[in-house]
């Protein structure tokens, strides 16, 4: 069984024909962006677009990990999260990128494989790379507020709908030359409740922070932390979280 859509805004032309089906979309090529035991993803230009496909086979090589092998038959895939989850930024009002094809395909009820297409956000760069090349734009403190109060933004508007990404680092929050920021790449994000979500929320916090501490200022993360808050000042149950947060990775790296 194959479940495939395609964005009708891109059902004509070069695209249309390239995204069409999941059997052209794994026959693409293109430039090698990343690649694991479970997933890959390329670029694709089409014209004087580009565009990322993200293709995933299997369940991944580590099958106990992935319960015992069972996952491709009782779970949901991650591909399928990865689409649902973009869709949800968006429905929230979250910039995300643009879905232009995305599904998967079943046999005997086993996921095999599938893949989400999204176009590629003109202009823009991840929170990583800036911070890599030393972009003079992080020594601009009006820019760094502008941006680090959209990410607050980001990151409120998820938990407050008991999502967490679980995976929300600088590599994963774009920023065009509007100061536009936007979020991407979510397979592993979910939705929980009471201290499990308590929990993600401060894994969340901890993933922007542990390069934000290298970048940025004492008094840049507590303004982050404030937006984040819509607060003011620190209330005690803050500086409690604060301390969860910035301790979050001690003896894991």
């Amino acid at each position: 069984m194959i479940d495939w859509l395609q964005n009708p805004d891109y059902a004509q032309g070069e695209a249309a024909t390239l995204f069409g089906d999941i059997d052209r979309v794994f026959s693409l090529t293109g430039e090698l962006i990343t690649q694991d035991s479970l997933s890959c993803m390329l670029r694709v230009t089409v014209g004087s677009q580009r565009y990322y496909v993200k293709r995933y086979s299997g369940s991944g090589k580590n099958h106990r990990r992935r319960w015992f092998g069972l996952r491709r038959w009782f779970g949901s895939p991650r591909v399928r999260a990865e689409w649902q989850n973009l869709l949800a930024f968006r429905s929230w009002g979250i910039p995300t990128a643009t879905l232009v094809a995305y599904g998967l395909e079943r046999r005997g009820g086993a996921f095999t494989r599938g893949a989400v297409v999204t176009a590629e956000i003109p202009d823009s760069m991840d929170l990583a790379q800036i911070n890599y090349v030393n972009d003079p734009r992080l020594s601009d403190r009006r820019w760094v507020a502008r941006v680090s109060g959209k990410v607050a933004d980001i990151a409120r508007t998820l938990h407050a709908a008991r999502f967490a990404h679980n995976d929300l680092k600088w590599r994963n929050l774009l920023v065009d030359g509007e100061a536009t920021v936007y979020l991407i790449d979510c397979p592993s994000g979910g939705y929980y409740r009471g201290a499990f979500l308590d929990y993600r929320i401060i894994k969340d916090l901890a993933c922007l922070d542990i390069r934000a501490r290298q970048r940025l200022s004492r008094s840049q993360r507590l303004r982050f932390y404030l937006d984040y808050a819509q607060r003011s000042r620190l209330t005690d149950e803050d500086r409690k979280r604060i301390r969860k947060i910035v301790r979050f990775f001690d003896g894991r790296r």
